[in-house]
């Protein structure tokens, strides 16, 4: 079987070394010294001043939400993780949804301000793939309305624009630490500002508003995370640079292999340094994608519709019509990619999907059945699927 993907494990000594120092000095949760220690690396290691390790992803959008004091409309992408949109409902405020790019997949600034109220408070726009937004036209949008902006930087992890962290753009950004993700912590996540004092406000929240063993000076919320996450981290963080090769290499190595595919890939962004977090392949038709899919999942590889459908089609919020969003999210896969996955894997994988391309068109084999009955047809195309012919 080859799953969509699997999350890097250290080696089980050097997490067991992290796992018996927690036992000896029994500081599970609460600011214990590995979650310092691995802010402080993490910090190090993106070149980046200010985060805070939270419990996930989703807790970071809403902290950053709430330390923001955003009411009223905050305008996002229907191309995410629900949680994005989730996290806008949740803390009170109204998603409104703009398309994206065409291209990038990416929230499209040529569209945002169209949809700027008196209510509209921020602007909510993830960083889709890894791939970074138009950062510089959101900012000037947001400077021009004074609006707040958050990226959801989900799978940025290891991702630069313009020889900068992805995470210092935004008033806040947040990412997710998930066992999915390029960098994980089995669970987690972490927001990121650039601003002291909305810093130490999200480090309040972030312990249910805590100032001190007897004082509350903010409402909070528990986003803590444990020392067991943390050692993950730590465990993890070594082998992140190695991680990030691996990845580059798998994916030239599809780019390649699938040049002739009827299907395209996002456009990314200049000035970036990219960590290579998913391969998603936009197909020409939607058809086309399902029936690779179907071949795909046949011989026990998964793949993922991702992201599939438009969250503005979730059945708790109201939106226009998203023509472009709902064009991609019909059509987009995205192919195994992990650390282990292997040239002869990568070979299964294109194989099948070229196969269904080249030999398992519906209009060919409508047009063969006027010359040989179909049924006859079967033994041929099962073989094409497992590899016979």
């Amino acid at each position: 079987m080859i799953p969509v993907t699997k999350p890097f494990l250290p080696k089980v000594n050097e997490f067991e070394e992290y796992i018996h120092s927690i036992w000896e000095r029994q500081w599970l949760t609460n600011n214990g010294p590995l979650v310092n220690e691995l802010e402080l690396k993490l910090k190090n290691y993106l070149e980046i001043k200010h985060l805070l390790f939270v419990s996930n992803g989703t807790i970071a959008l809403q902290i950053a939400i709430k330390a923001l004091g955003l009411t009223g409309e905050i305008i996002t992408t229907p191309f995410s993780f629900v949680a994005t949109t989730n996290s806008i409902v949740w803390e009170g405020c109204k998603p409104v949804f703009v398309d994206i790019d065409e291209e990038t997949f990416n929230i499209d600034p040529k569209k945002i301000e169209a949809a700027i109220t008196p209510r509209t408070s921020a602007i909510l726009a993830t960083h889709v793939y890894g791939n970074p937004c138009d950062i510089d036209a959101i900012q000037e949008i947001a400077d021009r309305y004074s609006l707040k902006v958050i990226y959801d930087a989900a799978h940025c992890f290891g991702t630069k624009y313009k020889n900068k962290s992805v995470f210092a753009y935004g008033d806040v950004s947040t990412t997710s630490f998930h066992a999915t993700k390029v960098f994980h912590t089995i669970e987690g996540g972490a927001v990121f500002t650039q601003c002291p004092h909305l810093l130490k406000k999200m480090a309040l929240m972030r312990n249910f508003g805590h100032d001190g063993p007897d004082e509350f000076s903010e409402l909070g919320i528990n986003g803590k995370n444990c020392e067991f996450h943390a050692a993950m981290g730590l465990c993890n963080l070594k082998e992140i640079d190695e991680i990030l090769d691996k990845r580059r290499l798998l994916s030239f190595y599809y780019w390649k292999a699938l040049a002739n595919l009827e299907a395209r890939y996002p456009k990314l962004n200049e000035n970036l340094d990219y960590n290579y977090a998913y391969f998603p392949v936009l197909f020409d038709s939607e058809d086309l994608m399902l029936r690779c899919l179907k071949a795909l999942e046949n011989e026990k590889v998964y793949c993922r519709r991702y992201f599939y459908p438009s969250l503005s089609t979730l059945p708790f919020v109201t939106s226009p019509h998203m023509p472009v969003c709902d064009s991609v999210s019909r059509r987009i896969l995205c192919l195994p990619l992990y650390h282990t996955l292997t040239s002869s894997d990568l070979d299964l994988i294109t194989r099948i999907i070229l196969r269904v391309q080249n030999y398992d068109r519906p209009a060919e084999i409508e047009r063969l059945n006027h010359v040989i009955p179909i049924n006859n047809l079967k033994p041929v195309f099962a073989g094409l699927q497992n590899g016979a012919v």
